[in-house]
């Protein structure tokens, strides 16, 4: 695991198991590590990836503001397997939002991987397959699918989780489920 926390800080990519699929992943602060990762996985240019971070607090970093309605959201569905899209105008992030003016961000409800976070801070992830194939349940497929091109892989075992649900977040609370994953629909509100 110090092998991969230390690749990744040294803007390196790393396949990690997540507390959803597995993920390949890179420091969300790091231009270069991003489009690397884009590169390595074939990832449509324009699609956003979603952005694992270690505390709600970790949302300043992109500029993120939240209503009192999008606070009482995030309150009662983080930590854990929902993946919320909010809105992100700062250009400085745009090698992350891709033009859509928003970011996907998740607070996994997974002990090791929050505590891998506070040491590389958050991280773009994606699911670790190249774009239209099925996400690695395993470390091995993951190297079968990137090879040399990743830094490091970290061994998590089988995986065997959906996705995690992903919904829109507007300022008034509004939510929008985009895809359905490992939370059911009706307890998205």
């Amino acid at each position: 695991m110090e092998d991969c926390i230390d690749a990744i800080k040294r803007g390196g990519v790393a396949v990690i198991p997540t507390d959803t699929i597995y993920g390949i992943v890179a420091r969300a602060d790091n231009p270069e590590a991003v489009e690397r990762v884009y590169a390595v996985k074939g990832r449509a240019p324009e699609k956003p990836s979603i952005i694992l971070i270690g505390k709600k607090e970790d949302l300043s970093i992109f500029d993120i503001i939240l209503s009192e309605e999008q606070e009482n959201f995030l309150n009662k569905h983080w930590p854990g397997a929902v993946s919320v899209i909010l809105e992100c105008t700062n250009e400085r992030f745009a090698y992350l939002h891709r033009g859509t003016k928003s970011l996907s961000f998740r607070l996994p409800d997974n002990k090791a991987l929050i505590e891998l976070l506070e040491q590389t801070g958050p991280l773009s992830a994606p699911s670790a397959n190249p774009e239209n194939q099925k996400p690695a349940s395993t470390v091995d497929e993951a190297r079968v699918y990137f090879g040399d091109a990743v830094d490091c892989y970290m061994d998590g075992g089988m995986s065997s989780a959906d996705p995690s649900t992903l919904v829109r977040l507007g300022k008034a609370g509004e939510v929008e489920v985009l895809r359905v994953g490992s939370v059911a629909t009706e307890l998205i509100q």
